[in-house]
């Protein structure tokens, strides 16, 4: 392996792992089910391949340089954040009256349980990463940074492309099954309460700020 890709796995694994919005979408619904926060997480993988996908194509190049598209982008990214992040916020005072004695009962995670729910994990967790207009500029400044002089760009970055996947693939998956596996701990009506109320102020913020921008721009 070439220092430019060591360095490469380095700088992508420090991005993926970092908190942000797509984090807390997957750590919300591992709260639901095992199988709701995996779903969110290959979701988030997902909307990861859109924009590593972009890059590749050079379709970010357009996004970037059409002040209008971005803003779109921008917007609708905002609104959906404020959407989920509301919808958190919601969640946690609806559960101010339960009691705290005994955590709260994790959803079965049979083939018949809560059929819904893997779908909209799945969706929410692929919107959330989708709709980030930050992550296009990103990618596109990123990835053209470890190509070596002299080398076919194509082959490079769809190599670099998919090994930020990868790493998503393996990162939110590992963090659900964290959360899963603390369920008896952070199902407890109180912490449930707080983790509900720490993601929707998070999401909120997030969208907030993505909404700010489009209307100081």
């Amino acid at each position: 392996m070439d220092g430019q890709l060591i360095a490469f796995t380095g700088v992508a694994a420090g991005m993926v792992a970092m908190p942000g919005a797509d984090f807390a979408v997957v750590v919300r619904h591992a709260l639901d089910s095992r199988r709701a926060g995996v779903a969110a997480a290959v979701g988030v993988a997902g909307g990861l391949l859109v924009h590593t996908a972009l890059a590749v194509a050079g379709l970010a190049a357009v996004l970037v340089a059409v002040p209008a598209l971005f803003g779109a982008v921008q917007l609708l990214g905002g609104i959906y954040l404020l959407y989920l992040g509301i919808g958190a916020l919601v969640a946690a005072v609806r559960r101010r009256g339960t009691a705290d004695e005994a955590p709260a009962a994790a959803p079965a995670d049979g083939p018949a349980a809560r059929p819904g729910t893997v779908g909209r994990s799945l969706r929410q967790g692929f919107l959330t990463n989708a709709l980030n207009p930050k992550a296009p500029v990103l990618f596109l400044s990123l990835l053209p940074q470890f190509v070596p002089a002299g080398e076919p760009a194509l082959p490079r970055t769809l190599l670099l492309a998919t090994m930020v996947v990868a790493m998503a693939l393996v990162w939110f998956p590992a963090v659900a099954l964290l959360v899963d596996h603390l369920g008896t701990w952070l199902r407890r009506p109180r912490v449930t309460r707080a983790l509900e109320a720490v993601t929707g102020a998070l999401l909120t913020t997030l969208g907030g700020i993505l909404l700010a921008e489009v209307v100081l721009a």
